[in-house]
């Protein structure tokens, strides 16, 4: 079995524990995932089978998220599950204002991600270290925010603020939510969190663990294909002849304006791979689809 199967994540599942629940129930070896979920986020985790794990590195990064954010606390961890560092009552803050810092958020931004997550730093994720009770810094970085929209607002001593957001790959929705309460001068965490893109998976199409058991039982379950999430690459097609040669490594001829990574067929039908188009040549990067 070999393709991609668009899971929504449970809540308090790590992506490690979906992973694995897939790969036992699926009897698989080769099972991956796309773009880490916290265990208190749910919503879409793409999950690769098979060969299709091999295609994760080509998968596009934009996601977008459902995210709340509580005002007037920070913590640890920059959400809920962390120990409190500051509580301040803020019932003065009015929704103008905190849209106008919402627009500092927009675009690319310098971001340092939180204390406690899934980045390296000399060959430890930061996670582990802050369990020890080494805290590290971890480095800024530049992301890409495209999108904030406010979808609700509860005033209160500790206002809750619900947005849409769409934004790059290692976007941290949690470092959102502490940053924007530093520029509100109130302290800010994520309270909660659905990802409802990812890699070019959406929620209204995604399956939960009990779906995907109801169907291997039922015998109905079909993964998608492996090129699925690719169509944001563009495709070139070969004959048979020049697939085949093309698929033993060599460098085919194509007079194709087109610069950069591409979806390579065999007639436009049978997908082979990834390859680099430079100056009308495709370059094999990664051949899926043998032909012998």
């Amino acid at each position: 079995m070999q393709g991609f199967l668009n899971l929504n994540k449970p809540l308090d599942w790590t992506s490690h524990d979906c992973v694995a629940r897939v790969r036992r129930l699926l009897r698989l070896k080769r099972v991956g995932h796309a773009g880490t979920l916290d265990p208190k986020a749910t919503g879409v985790l793409p999950i690769a089978l098979g060969k299709a794990t091999r295609l994760l590195q080509y998968l596009p990064g934009e996601k977008a998220y459902k995210a709340t954010i509580r005002l007037g606390i920070s913590t640890t961890t920059d959400d809920l599950e962390g120990e409190v560092i500051t509580s301040q009552p803020c019932p003065g803050l009015n929704l103008a204002a905190i849209k106008t810092a919402l627009g500092e958020f927009i675009g690319k931004i310098e971001q340092i991600p939180p204390s406690y997550s899934a980045i390296q730093v000399e060959g430890k994720r930061l996670y582990d270290l802050a369990r020890k009770g080494q805290i590290v810094q971890a480095p800024t970085r530049t992301v890409e925010v495209f999108q904030i929209e406010v979808l609700d607002w509860r005033d209160g001593d500790f206002p809750e603020l619900d947005i849409a957001i769409a934004c790059g790959a290692g976007t941290y929705i949690r470092a959102i939510a502490r940053d924007l309460g530093m520029v509100l001068n109130t302290g800010g965490t994520l309270a909660a969190l659905i990802r409802t893109v990812s890699s070019g998976f959406n929620l209204q199409d995604s399956l939960t663990l009990t779906d995907l058991e109801t169907q291997l039982q039922a015998e109905t379950f079909q993964p998608m294909a492996p090129d699925a999430p690719l169509l944001h690459l563009p495709s070139v097609s070969l004959p048979p002849t020049e697939a085949k040669k093309w698929c033993q490594g060599q460098n085919i001829a194509a007079p194709v304006d087109i610069l950069g990574l591409v979806r390579v067929y065999e007639e436009e039908t049978r997908f082979l791979g990834i390859g680099q188009l430079q100056e009308n040549v495709i370059i094999p990067q990664m051949v899926f689809e043998p032909i012998s």
